[in-house]
């Protein structure tokens, strides 16, 4: 059976210490809503750089929002860093579509990307992908109806990382200024931490995502988005499950401390619950704790 880590909807199982269990169906339909749009507001599998006409790792799927003017959202989806793509389906459900459509119908115009995945980049790489769709989203507002948009990343898991990359460091954010960036249960934030470790987190695992070719400590730093916060960061939102592994949680709540004393605006939301995988599936339902909060971050900002 395939294995997925850190992101991918894993149904009836508990994610393993580092982030990784069986991908299996059951409960999925139980767990996800379908959202509705119409097809004539989709465009799928759009190059956001030159080469993407080639390489599916640089397209994304943009699901517009009936009316022009509102918001841009790109999502970028999580696996542990070396899986995952946006076209993903469990048990009939296309997990990220879905997300895409949902946010349309509320009136915010959706990228869900693709971007190179581990080892046929690094995660700089994966950065620079990010930064280069958020870029492309920007670019091609006018085109829907947005002249200047309001752009925010949101991403799940590692997904959440390589947003909160983006949208700290100035050599990697895009040209436009973010009105904000949403983390939801996400990894890595602040690979710095020894408690995170202490509670479960397997720092070899993460060692193998971002050690690279250094032979000390500093990969902790280098790759930590936490380590980049100044008071010029864009306000956050940072989601994490109540069923979250507890070194998950941690995560969360240190990135969102380090925000805080930084005098970023930052909310932090625990989602009651739910667990890692299925943050995914509620992030498109509005009866659940996530969307009201995402929904609300949007419009205040």
């Amino acid at each position: 059976m395939r294995r997925v880590c850190l992101l991918l909807p894993v149904i009836a199982f508990s994610l393993a210490a580092q982030g990784c269990a069986p991908l299996v169906s059951v409960g999925v339909h139980a767990l996800s809503r379908h959202a509705a749009l119409p097809e004539s507001l989709i465009t799928r599998d759009i190059a956001y750089v030159a080469d993407g006409a080639n390489n599916p790792a640089h397209r994304l799927d943009l699901y517009r929002a009936k009316a022009p003017g509102g918001p841009v959202l790109v999502f970028v989806h999580g696996g542990g860093w070396d899986s995952g793509d946006k076209q993903l389906r469990v048990g009939g459900v296309d997990v990220y579509a879905n997300i895409g459509r949902f946010y349309a119908a509320h009136g915010i115009t959706t990228a869900v990307i693709n971007y190179r995945l581990q080892p046929a980049t690094d995660w700089r790489g994966q950065v620079d992908d990010v930064r280069a769709a958020a870029h492309w989203m920007s670019a091609h507002a006018s085109e829907w109806g947005s002249a200047s948009p309001a752009l925010f990343l949101m991403g799940h898991s590692a997904g959440g990382h390589l947003i909160a990359e983006v949208a700290l460091d100035p050599s990697a954010r895009p040209v436009i200024a973010l009105r904000g960036a949403i983390s939801v249960s996400g990894a890595a934030l602040d690979l710095t931490d020894a408690r995170t470790y202490e509670l479960g987190e397997d720092v070899r695992y993460y060692a193998k995502r971002f050690r690279g070719a250094d032979s000390t400590q500093a990969w902790r730093a280098a790759a930590s988005p936490a380590a980049l916060v100044t008071g010029a960061a864009p306000p956050f939102l940072v989601l994490c499950a109540a069923g979250e592994s507890k070194g998950l949680q941690r995560q969360a709540q240190v990135f969102a401390d380090v925000l805080a004393h930084a005098g970023v605006p930052v909310q932090r939301v625990v989602v009651p619950g739910e667990s890692h995988s299925r943050m995914v599936l509620v992030l498109a339902r509005a009866d659940k704790a996530a969307v009201p909060a995402i929904l609300r971050f949007l419009r205040e900002h």
